[in-house]
């Protein structure tokens, strides 16, 4: 018997699951059947209670910051875009995911519970901009 025999499984691989954000231009993440706790972070059991049979969930591209800070020297990829934000959006029916804001380039810039939405692009990670903002930015 192989000791990953009893190992939960995910509806979809981590790839499949960036893959979904980077180039399906889409949010996804998974519900819990025990105790409806929806998440964006890629697991295999619910972080709430543990059950290990979540199911995938469309999570919405729209939400408010919850938290943030601004970055002045990100990793060598972003480095051409800092100063960004960087932070947490509670996603609108549930979920909380990380993402970064490249047209937010300072504190007052942007306000915890401010409204923003998904903006798919050309680089890694998720990418949001505020409610106010073209979500095409230039």
């Amino acid at each position: 018997m192989d000791v990953t025999d009893d190992l939960p499984s995910a509806s979809h691989t981590i790839q499949e699951f960036v893959l979904g954000y980077e180039e399906a231009r889409q949010l996804r993440g998974f519900r819990c059947p025990n105790c409806g706790l929806v998440t964006a972070t890629w697991g295999l059991a619910c972080p709430q209670c543990g059950k290990a049979e979540l199911g995938e969930a469309q999570l919405s591209q729209r939400g408010g910051v919850s938290a943030f800070s601004i970055l002045t020297g990100p990793g060598d990829e972003f480095i051409n875009d800092a100063p960004y934000a960087y932070g947490v959006v509670a996603l609108q029916g549930g979920g909380r995911i990380t993402g970064w804001m490249p047209t937010v380039r300072s504190e007052k810039d942007l306000a915890i519970g401010d409204a923003v939405h998904f903006v798919p692009g050309y680089k890694p990670g998720v990418q949001f901009a505020k409610d106010s903002e073209d979500p095409n930015p230039g």
